[in-house]
């Protein structure tokens, strides 16, 4: 293969107790043109603005039908936010194992394809429970497209570049948040949401393609066991291999300060985004007593700041410390929502709704950067299947208990003790989660 494989690849090292350093000494960081000079992230990055835009598509239709077609309450609309992240928050931590053996083009082709098919059934979907479950059933299919894909980035750039490569993958997923629902809104209201299904389908069929186009350059499969003569031996066997799997990636975790705190830091913003999203309406009504064209400049401040944010990184910090930046991310998620306890005018909102989303890209992107430099290529898949397992446990908590939070103790205050929360984190990373000291990393792209 071309400049997109890395030499790193062949042999992965075995995970150490001892965890590595957060940022290895590595040759100058890529820029966003030089990693998308690589074949493979080229279409990985393509596939992904393609196959995220569908997915925009469908979920904004799925919520205009339920809302308008089937009279949904609330909670019931909530319910469709909760069936696509909840397969991924159960399933992840098991999907990474299977995803560090099976062939990872075979696994994220495959993926797609499924994916495309489920689709299709939302045609046929006439009740609330169907859109539930054909939108699970998706969901399922993305826990093991996930890590597979933050594998095969791991395996197309140098470490030296994973930053930008993570950049350019939240520039879609932030990007599309924001022209998403817009582009969603015309074609729902031109042809119909079934429009949005077929071109949902199609998109994933596309990204299948895409993928399929690339060589893969990854290590070997670990080598099956021998045969057992008994069926029911070869089951506990079997159970017994994917639960020593999952303990070594979580094992690993646990033993490695520097990621544990970054993946604590990552769950803890999308815990806070989780609550702070239901919230914010109510905040804008009561609080501000401001009107519904308020509450929509204020949400998409947010996407707008991630966006933003993100484009800062690849500009301004591609050399300070990733664990640096996740400090200044949790900081400023703290902030913004200090001020709108402090100061409740239209402007304080929408300045704070503008620094959480900014403070945001500044926890993700590092902590994917560290995550992916930090492990070795055999345990990929489980950590980052893991990893993803807990940031939607978090968003689904915030999400779930928002409400309950602020009938309890009000709006302003459910802010506030987040706010305390990421700054008591902040505390404990730096007393307790730092390395003691700094080696080279072992190896490099």
């Amino acid at each position: 293969m071309s400049e997109s494989s890395p030499t790193a690849v062949a042999a992965p090292a075995a995970p150490s107790a001892a965890a590595p350093v957060l940022d290895p000494e590595l040759p100058r960081p890529m820029s966003l043109g030089a990693v998308l000079g690589i074949t493979m992230m080229r279409r990985l990055w393509i596939a992904q603005i393609i196959s995220v835009f569908g997915d925009f598509l469908v979920l904004f239709a799925v919520i205009g039908v339920l809302t308008f077609n089937l009279h949904a309450t609330a909670a019931q609309v909530t319910g469709v936010q909760v069936a696509f992240l909840l397969p991924i928050a159960v399933l992840g931590v098991i999907a990474g194992v299977f995803v560090d053996r099976w062939p990872l083009k075979l696994t994220m082709v495959g993926s797609d394809v499924i994916r495309a098919a489920l689709v299709l059934l939302l045609l046929l979907a006439t009740r609330m429970w169907h859109f539930y479950g054909v939108l699970a059933a998706i969901s399922v299919v993305s826990s093991f497209f996930g890590p597979a894909q933050g594998v095969a980035i791991r395996y197309a750039v140098p470490l030296h570049g994973l930053r930008a490569a993570n950049v350019l993958m939240q520039q879609v997923m932030f990007g599309m948040r924001i022209l998403g629902p817009a582009v969603a809104a015309f074609l729902v209201g031109s042809f119909g949401p079934v429009s949005c299904y077929l071109g949902d389908s199609a998109s994933f069929v596309i990204s299948a393609l895409l993928i399929a186009s690339v060589a893969f350059v990854q290590p070997a499969p670990a080598p099956a066991p021998a045969p057992r003569p008994a069926a029911n031996s070869e089951q506990r066997s079997a159970l017994g291999r994917i639960g020593m799997d999952m303990q070594q990636g979580i094992s690993f975790i646990v033993h490695h300060a520097g990621l544990l705190f970054v993946i604590l830091a990552t769950a803890s913003g999308m815990f806070v985004i989780g609550c702070f999203g239901p919230l914010i309406a109510i905040y804008v009504r009561d609080i501000l007593r401001g009107s519904t064209q308020t509450f929509g400049i204020a949400s998409a401040l947010i996407g707008v700041g991630m966006l933003v944010g993100v484009n800062a990184l690849a500009v301004l910090a591609k050399n300070v410390k990733s664990a640096v930046l996740v400090y200044a991310g949790l900081a400023g998620i703290a902030a913004g929502l200090a001020l709108m306890v402090a100061v409740t005018y239209v402007w304080s909102t929408l300045l704070g709704n503008f620094v959480i989303g900014l403070a945001v890209a500044g926890i993700v992107i590092p902590s994917q950067t560290m995550i992916q430099q930090e492990t070795p290529p055999a345990l990929m898949g489980r950590v980052g299947s893991t990893v993803m397992s807990l940031i939607f446990t978090a968003q689904i908590s915030g999400l779930l208990l928002s409400g309950w939070l602020a009938a309890a103790i009000g709006v302003r205050r459910v802010f506030a003790v987040c706010a305390i929360l990421l700054a008591v984190l902040i505390v404990v990373g730096r007393l307790w989660m730092e390395p003691k000291s700094a080696a080279p990393a072992a190896a490099a792209a």
